[in-house]
């Protein structure tokens, strides 16, 4: 049994005895979601296959010592599954599409490479940009970033070549789908929506900077993801969000 500061929480029970996977993440306060997008990574990837699972939030403040003899120096997020303790998130999600496979479970994973890696570095330049105190070095920064969102702006914007019909006669120049790789929410989603969701809110907060609206495929994949549950359910609040980066984001000092 855990202690007072973890929230246990079953989100539905599992009628076939199936093995339930168990996720501890990290909260700020071992009730609320929390501002990781590591967890929500994992939990939303949960949520998509479809399975039954249970969460765990603990308060890294308090953490208590059943978690450490769970799995010793390991922060949240971590999963147990079937008696395993996964630690590695990048692990913990090829060992989830691994195990959690059709014909019972959805497969995840993008059908084009090219949606893994577009936006990789958009966290990098945003933590760059966010912790910077040197107004001189500001502007650069903020070039930095504007650079790899306009590459992830060109690539939402760029039809997939399952969206070209080679036997029409009318291009397709602009791609109509909702997600990096398609309809429907993959892996690559999983990954870059957190983070991109959290940049959206710090810049904004601290840096008075918004995502240029011309920007038009990036909100519109942004609004996407705000319409779908397994996203707008596993995110913090926005205050949860500004609150974790208040120690983080630096002001510019002369």
């Amino acid at each position: 049994m855990f202690s007072p500061f973890v929230l246990h929480q079953v989100l539905k029970p599992d009628l076939n005895n199936n093995p339930v996977p168990f996720l501890f993440k990290a909260g700020s306060d071992g009730e609320s979601i929390g501002n990781c997008p590591f967890s929500q990574r994992l939990f939303m990837i949960l949520w998509l296959k479809g399975v039954v699972f249970n969460v765990t939030t603990v308060d890294l403040k308090r953490k208590p010592a059943d978690l450490q003899n769970l799995a010793p120096g390991t922060h949240p997020p971590f999963i147990t599954f079937n008696g395993e303790v996964k630690t590695d998130v990048n692990k913990i999600e090829e060992f989830l599409e691994d195990v959690l496979c059709p014909p019972k479970y959805v497969k995840l994973g993008a059908k084009h490479p090219e949606s893994n890696t577009t936006g990789m570095d958009i966290f990098a330049k945003f933590s760059a940009y966010i912790k910077n105190s040197k107004p001189d070095a500001n502007e650069g920064l903020e070039r930095g970033l504007l650079k790899t969102l306009q590459k992830l702006d060109e690539y939402l914007r760029s039809p997939l070549p399952d969206e070209i019909d080679h036997n029409s006669i009318e291009d397709v120049k602009v791609s109509n789908r909702r997600f990096l790789d398609g309809e429907e929410m993959t892996l690559a989603d999983c990954n870059l929506l957190p983070k991109l969701h959290i940049v959206k809110v710090v810049t904004k907060k601290y840096r008075g900077f918004d995502i240029p609206r011309e920007m038009t495929a990036i909100w519109k994949y942004l609004n996407n993801a705000y319409t779908r549950e397994e996203f707008t359910n596993t995110c913090p609040s926005d205050k949860e969000i500004e609150i974790a980066y208040a120690d983080v984001a630096k002001r510019l000092v002369n």
